[in-house]
């Protein structure tokens, strides 16, 4: 249970007055000298007013009443000017605590509070927020007021003092009800403008495809669904103000009705002057003081529901960082047996995988199968709800920050690029970046022709900068080899480029001489097959770990790839051996394959098809003994045949692969054209 000193909201609160000490300390003794100073100017003027009655001298009291009123017009002015210089201090403090705090929470913070809401709380709430102690500085003051008028009441006589206190109490719980329930309101309000705001922002982040599906009325409406609540809570906060203000004004005038009419028998038995009571009638306005406690009051009560909401976002914990140091290594990337839940759901369960220093992984799997997730824990992006994440032996929790950034190195398939120009953009994570690093950085991601093209080349500003999405994403690939590091993880950073650059790129990475390790979340075959080994991702768990082209065997795993369902028929391969990473791969459904078949067909046995050449980009693989070589050449065997195995002429055909390896078997296209080997399309016998 929090108790109200470890509440994160007034620590929070308490940490930004601390900041503006000094200037909050001088606010209040400036308050407090002004509050006195009118607390003076009633009792300088009664005094004067029954000099001047009686005729007698009164020059200095008029020069006294004078200085006061000067005086007050001084101390107001620097009142003013220390409340928004505390304000904008305070408002910048607590921008700069939450905002640091967001970042170092990385993408728990928009996963738990919404991209748009954070927006909201670190403008909006933290302007309200900053206002806490120069309110809270003014507020006492304030309550200065009142009871140095009471003071003087009883000072001038204590009937008057009495007169007023019989009513007092009623005012004072007026007051308390007043704070509390416009509390109440004001944070229902501001939870209502954080949602608006993040609905905005999710809407203008997706603009594009809003107006490509003509359904901007519909997100307006969707935007704007938590109106009627805010307005609701709008018209709360004002009725809750209302009321007290109608109330504290009802039994105001009372009181001072009340001290007057005592004031006035005093008077008539002698027992005040016409000065005092003068200065009593003012005195009575100051110990009442609604309207300025109302307007004080309802100050602190947004601040504190403003620094309410700060105060949730700073409560969520931040990743703590260690304290050892990364060892030399060769960037050996080790995940032990890694759980990550999202939403309540198991994503990655039990997850044991090795990439070997100086090696390529590549990561595959369908959509929502952990792939992302598995790029963010390797990196420290986020952590694992079980297991740990280790790197050349070192837990990735152990290390400082700075060894952990510097040694990791990410490119994104969205990338976010900041900084001024195009080549800050590039250098961002470097110290001292120079041009001859940036540039060689881009020609490895193949973005230095079009950066070149630029009016202004690597100096041209971002917003100046026209890019296509792949352009961007060739950009922030540029950023990560800049970088440098051990290990370099590419989160389905090669998504929007064509196959032409994505091949050259990959070509690059595996050739630019760095001893990196990459782990590379993969869509596609070509990007699988050019990879030292792929981790085949299936339900939250690595299926199987081998070469590409020892996978593209199983038919689950092409279907992964191709999104082709997988031929029924097609015999089972021999289990794929695992590395630390996983199990076997899976069996076929159709039954054991007889041992004797030296090659797996996938599809109905016919000659091969002549027109379909290798692809170059596969790694080599063993090729068939019993395969024809020449376009010419009969149709490879395919051993005994199951006679009770239904055929299937003109059955699923599998969609072209461009970088099938040349040495696996592959099934014909029954629809391709006539080859000189002979028809297509028949049965084998």
């Amino acid at each position: 249970m929090t108790t109200p000193a470890d509440d994160p909201s007034r620590t929070l609160a308490r940490s930004a007055t601390r900041h503006s000490r000094p200037r909050t300390v001088t606010l209040c003794l400036v308050s407090t000298a002004a509050t006195g100073a009118g607390l003076l100017l009633p009792a300088a003027l009664g005094r004067t007013l029954d000099l001047l009655l009686t005729g007698a001298p009164a020059t200095g009291w008029v020069l006294w009443c004078a200085a006061l009123v000067l005086s007050l017009a001084l101390l107001d002015a620097c009142q003013s000017v220390l409340v928004g210089t505390v304000d904008a201090r305070t408002t910048a403090w607590l921008r700069h605590r939450v905002t640091g705090h967001v970042l170092a929470m990385g993408p728990r913070a928009t996963g738990r509070f919404g991209a748009g809401d954070l927006v909201a709380r670190l403008v909006g709430n933290a302007a309200q927020a900053g206002t806490a102690p120069a309110a809270r500085a003014v507020l006492a003051a304030a309550l200065a007021g009142p009871v140095g008028g009471v003071v003087a009441l009883a000072l001038i006589d204590p009937w008057l003092a009495a007169a007023f206190l019989a009513g007092a109490p009623v005012l004072a719980l007026l007051l308390r009800a007043f704070a509390r329930d416009t509390s109440r309101c004001v944070s229902d309000y501001q939870r209502e403008q954080g949602r608006i705001a993040g609905a905005l922002a999710e809407a203008v982040d997706g603009h594009r495809t809003v107006a490509a599906a003509g359904t901007a009325d519909r997100e307006t409406a969707r935007i704007l669904r938590p109106l009627p609540e805010l307005s609701r809570a709008g018209h709360r906060m004002w009725q809750v103000q209302g009321r007290a203000a109608a109330r504290a004004v009802t039994v105001a005038p009372l009181l001072q009705l009340g001290v007057i009419a005592v004031a006035g028998v005093l008077l008539a038995r002698h027992r005040l002057s016409v000065g005092e009571v003068l200065a009593a009638s003012r005195y009575v306005v100051l110990a009442t003081g609604v309207g300025m406690l109302v307007a004080q009051l309802a100050g602190v009560a947004r601040a504190r529901a403003a620094a309410g909401r700060l105060g949730e976002v700073v409560a969520a914990p931040a990743p703590a960082h260690g304290t050892r140091r990364l060892p030399p290594g060769p960037g050996r990337l080790e995940l032990r047996g890694v759980t990550a839940r999202r939403g309540g759901r198991t994503v990655l369960e039990g997850v044991d995988l090795v990439v070997p220093g100086g090696r390529t992984l590549a990561v595959v799997g369908r959509s929502g199968t952990g792939k992302s997730v598995l790029a963010a824990l390797a990196g420290r992006l986020a952590d694992p709800d079980e297991g740990e994440v280790l790197l050349d032996g070192v837990p990735l929790s152990e290390l400082t920050h700075d060894d952990l950034r510097r040694a990791v190195a990410y490119a994104f398939e969205r990338p976010v690029l900041l900084g001024d120009t195009v080549g800050e953009a590039i250098g961002l994570a470097l110290t001292a970046p120079s041009p001859t690093r940036i540039r060689q950085a881009a020609r490895t991601a193949r973005a230095d022709d079009f950066v070149s093209r630029l009016p202004q080349g690597y100096a041209t500003a971002l917003a100046d900068a026209p890019r296509s999405g792949g352009e961007s994403q060739r950009l922030g690939l540029a950023r990560a080899f800049a970088h440098g590091g051990r290990v370099l993880i590419l989160d389905d950073a090669l998504s929007s480029l064509d196959t032409v650059t994505e091949a050259r790129i990959t070509e690059a990475l595996a050739g630019d001489g760095s001893s990196a390790t990459r782990l590379l979340i993969a869509h596609r075959a070509a990007t699988a097959a050019r990879a030292d080994s792929v981790a085949w991702l299936d339900g939250g768990r690595v299926r199987a770990v081998g070469r590409h082209e020892e996978l593209w065997q199983i038919p689950a795993y092409r279907e992964t790839l191709t999104g082709a369902s997988a031929d029924p028929a097609a015999p089972t391969v021999p289990a794929v051996p695992s590395g630390p990473a996983g199990p076997a791969g899976p069996t076929d459904p159709a039954g054991p394959t007889d041992p004797t078949v030296p090659a797996a067909p996938t599809g109905p046995a016919g000659p091969t098809d002549p027109a379909r050449p290798a692809a170059p980009t596969y790694p080599a693989a063993p090729t068939d003994p019993a395969a024809p070589s020449g376009p010419a050449a009969p149709a490879a065997p395919t051993g005994p045949t199951d006679p009770t195995a239904p055929t299937d002429p003109a059955g699923p055909t599998e969609p072209t692969e461009p970088a099938a390896p040349s040495g696996l078997a592959r099934p014909t296209d029954p629809a391709a054209p006539t080859s000189p080997a002979g028809p297509t399309g028949k049965a084998a016998p």
